[in-house]
């Protein structure tokens, strides 16, 4: 309770709740440059802002040259905590834990009820995109369908990059925040495998047909969950 409530109170600055909104979707280290410079703050107020965010290990922060000479420069990132607020307490990881424990339990049968349930999520998912946004899904344009993907994902927790060939045959992504990461470290083909389901359902509620490639994961240790998408629209 202590943690939530300095949290809670770190984060009750609209600045410094901006700030650390900023850097989950820079996907890479920031310095207190950056942030003084897109915030139009002082580098000392910046600094401040950064360290409370440090406080409370939502951040944390190494020095390390920048290759451009003078005084090294301190540099913040996401911490790999998780940051959870629930009033009263609640263990959702806990339940991911079992739900996902029980499925495995179950065999062949259980890993498939996993994967073609993610799959319905995600396509689920990409449903109320479309009618949020008022779209009907056959009239849609190779845009129209690529921003919906991004703007469901980025919803979804995911922090995507998106980027197409100019024929709109290829799509190549990335994926750097891991909604069901703590589960996966220790459940990583089940997660990960539900995941790419998850991802195939999205894709598949827009495209006529789709070969989704995993290029890089972010539980064995990589930067980002990459792919490419072989589409038809």
């Amino acid at each position: 309770m202590e943690q939530t409530l300095k949290i809670t109170n770190v984060l009750s600055d609209p600045t410094r709740y901006y700030i650390y909104q900023y850097i989950t979707k820079r996907h890479q280290e920031v310095t207190v440059q950056e942030i003084a410079d897109n915030f139009n703050i002082h580098p000392n107020v910046a600094r401040l802002h950064l360290s409370k965010l440090e406080d409370v290990n939502m951040l944390v922060s190494e020095t390390k040259k920048t290759g451009k000479g003078g005084r090294p420069s301190r540099l913040y990132r996401l911490s790999d905590d998780v940051i959870q607020l629930n009033f009263p307490y609640r263990d959702y990881q806990l339940l991911a834990n079992i739900a996902i424990q029980t499925m495995m339990s179950l065999g062949e049968a259980g890993k498939e009820a996993l994967y073609l349930t993610g799959k319905r999520f995600g396509a689920e998912l990409i449903e109320q995109e479309v009618a949020s946004q008022h779209q009907v899904s056959d009239e849609l344009t190779f845009d129209q369908k690529l921003n919906i993907i991004k703007s469901a994902a980025t919803l979804a927790g995911f922090y995507p990059d998106f980027e197409a060939n100019e024929d709109h045959t290829k799509i190549y992504f990335e994926i750097f925040n891991c909604p069901f990461k703590e589960v996966a470290i220790d459940h990583r083909e089940a997660v990960c495998s539900m995941h790419f389901q998850f991802l195939k359902g999205m894709f598949e509620s827009l495209f006529t047909s789709i070969e989704l490639i995993e290029k890089e994961n972010l539980i064995t240790g990589c930067h980002s969950c990459s792919y490419q998408a072989l589409v038809t629209i």
